[in-house]
């Protein structure tokens, strides 16, 4: 495995909209999973209600959550699509709900601009595209407009993949950050995630993590997005609701790697981990002399 640079570690900024920021680098972001669905893979139902659902988002900040993902449409494989109305029905009465309460930073889990759209007038601060801006560009311009974070996907889903899974990432960030940069979104506001468990089988899901480090010569702050994925539970054998311990041993080996965002179901489980992996980073520091 390829350890990340001293410099991935030091102090730097993500800037949201309506002026929010998060600092990154010195201490690992928790993003908490909060999916206003019938049908996601390992906790839909739970929340499907507006009050239960902004009251799990409640609960998931007091154990620790930096960023509340809020999302109206199942991204499992074989999930059936819901039209924008319904998901736009599910969630925004939920980000309304949350976005008064001081403090809480909400990101919406959507490829959809017209969804995001609402969402960030509704409260939101940043979004979270599982297509990587280039299912429906326009999202970056709305981001952008709104100024507005956002997280930018990897995918193998519905196209050829490169043989080699860190190149495979390279060609497929290139035209994401030429479409966010043509819409005038800045670097700090872009956050990229590898995009575990999307089209990409237990061990190439492996290999992304073992060769994670060379991601950072994209040049982003890198969001790690493992919990509850089928290759954990290949691993574990357990089924997917009773994955938060190997999601938690991805997390921890992750942040040694130098991801700076974990998007997780189980925040108090994860936060717990990364505290000592947090420390590691920390006291391993000490010892190193800082780059330049």
């Amino acid at each position: 495995m390829q350890a990340p640079p001293n410099a991935v570690f030091n102090p730097t900024t993500l800037r949201l909209g309506r002026g929010a920021q998060i600092e990154l680098g010195p201490t690992s972001r928790i993003m908490a999973i909060l999916n206003v669905t019938p049908d996601s893979f390992s906790d839909g139902g739970l929340h499907a209600a507006a009050d239960a659902a902004v009251a799990a988002a409640r609960v998931m900040v007091a154990e620790g959550a930096d960023i509340i993902d809020i999302g109206g449409e199942s991204t499992r494989p074989g999930a059936e699509p819901v039209s924008a109305v319904e998901e736009q029905r599910r969630i925004i009465p939920v980000i309304e709900a949350l976005s008064a309460d001081a403090g809480m930073v909400i990101s919406v889990d959507t490829w959809r601009a017209e969804t995001a759209r609402l969402a960030l007038s509704a409260g939101a601060h940043m979004i979270n595209d599982v297509w990587g801006l280039q299912r429906e560009p326009e999202i970056a311009r709305i981001a952008a407009g709104q100024g507005a974070a956002v997280a930018i996907m990897h995918t193998g889903r519905d196209r050829e993949v490169l043989a080699d899974p860190i190149a495979d990432q390279f060609a497929w960030f290139a035209p994401s950050l030429e479409i966010a940069r043509r819409a005038g979104i800045a670097d700090d506001q872009i956050l990229l995630d590898p995009g575990f468990g999307f089209a990409k089988d237990a061990g190439m899901n492996l290999e992304l993590m073992a060769r994670f480090g060379e991601l950072h010569r994209l040049g982003y702050p890198l969001l790690a997005g493992t919990s509850r994925k089928r290759f954990i539970g290949t691993l574990t054998g357990r089924d997917a609701a009773d994955r938060d311990v190997g999601t938690t041993a991805t997390s921890v080996a992750l942040r040694l790697l130098g991801a700076a965002v974990f998007r997780v179901h189980n925040v108090a489980f994860n936060r717990d981990g990364l505290a000592v992996a947090d420390a590691m980073v920390q006291s391993s520091r000490k010892r190193e002399p800082v780059d330049g």
